[in-house]
């Protein structure tokens, strides 16, 4: 029976740690960025996401960063719903 509860699952050696994983995405031009984090690593992305904007060898902009940088403080604000 399923009662909705996430369970870690067995795996070789012992359990297996179900965490839960945020991606943010930037398409441009032929480049891709692809930002993996979780919710103790907010900070931390949003700090590489300026670094990369500052950084004038990444095609990151300034443009790019706010809207990045508002998609994770606006995902931690309202979750999307897991389907």
């Amino acid at each position: 029976m399923n009662d909705g509860q996430v369970r870690p699952r067995r795996a070789r050696g012992g359990l297996r740690v179900n965490r839960e994983l945020n991606v943010l995405a930037l398409f441009k031009g032929t480049e891709r960025f692809i930002f993996v984090y979780d919710d103790e690593s907010r900070d931390a992305v949003i700090d590489d996401i300026r670094n990369k904007a500052a950084d004038p060898n990444v095609p990151i902009n300034w443009f790019d960063a706010a809207v990045l940088t508002e998609r994770v403080r606006n995902h931690q604000e309202a979750p999307q719903e897991e389907y």
